[in-house]
Formats: C-alpha cells, structure tokens, sequence
C-alpha cells in the first residue's frame, strides 16, 4: 500500500491582487524558478489587456479564465481488449489547473513580441469567447458528447 497522499501547501496570495488563483497562474507561467520575471509578464499583460479592452484587465483575465475552464473530459479505459473513451465529469481543482494550462500553452504558441503581448491577446480572445485556449475547451466537450454512448463504462 502507498504512503498517505502529500498535503496540499497553502498558496500565498499575490501582492499587487492578493489573490492565490493569480499565484498559482504565475507558477504554472514560471520558467526555472524565475518568479520575479513570471510576476512581470502576468501584471504587463494584465495592464495590455486593460488597455484592449478599455475594462479592469484582472475582472477580465477571470472571464478568461472560467470561459476556458472545462466542465467534461474523455478518459481512455480498457474493456474487453478495447479502449474506449469515456467522459467524465472533471475535478474543481483539476478545471483549474487545465484552464491555467491551456492559457498558457496557447499564449505561448501564438504570434508576438514579447510573452506579456501573448499572454494579453489570449486573454482578450478567451473573454470573447475565441482563441485556441477557448477551442481547446470547446473540442474537449465536443469529444465528451461524441463519446456519451459509453458514459455507462464509467469507474
């Protein structure tokens, strides 16, 4: 039998926002331990996002955030020698931390000079409800409803 599982950390809140879910973004948007330099990218493209938008950059940063948030996801499972995909509700903390990412990661690929642009115009485009993050979400549910047939294969 394995160790009991390792308790969670509290996060400390940010200082310009005071708010841990800010923390736990510029964690995931940290690069070896540089979490100054995170910490500028994200109030640069809050700041960018606020001049776009001509709203309050971080009211729309949590848009962003929960237009991407997953509420289904496709878990592959093995019957019978088959594997089927099987949509599951997702966990709170794991809709979390998937928005956090796909963010992220979409930021990342888009087009731009410098991280704090990327990060804005994806922040922009998922409030909008467009952006590759947003379309991420969109195909997880679209493969969740495609593959209901199986829901009853469920743990």
């Amino acid at each position: 039998m394995r160790k009991a599982q390792a308790k969670k950390l509290p996060l400390s809140p940010d200082p310009k926002f005071n708010d841990t879910l800010v923390t736990r973004f510029v964690n995931n948007l940290m690069w070896g331990g540089k979490k100054s330099t995170a910490y500028d990218i994200f109030y640069n493209a809050v700041e960018r996002v606020s001049k776009i938008s001509g709203e309050d950059g971080y009211e729309v940063w949590k848009r962003a955030l929960s237009n991407v948030t997953p509420s289904v996801e496709v878990r592959s499972r093995r019957i019978g020698g088959a594997t089927f995909q099987i949509p599951t509700e997702v966990r709170p903390d794991r809709k979390i931390s998937l928005s956090i990412k796909w963010l992220i990661r979409y930021s990342r690929e888009r087009n731009g000079k410098t991280m704090a642009d990327k990060l804005a115009n994806e922040i922009v485009a998922a409030s909008k409800g467009e952006g590759a993050a947003f379309k991420k979400k969109e195909d997880t549910h679209r493969m969740a409803d495609a593959n209901k047939a199986f829901a009853h294969f469920k743990v």
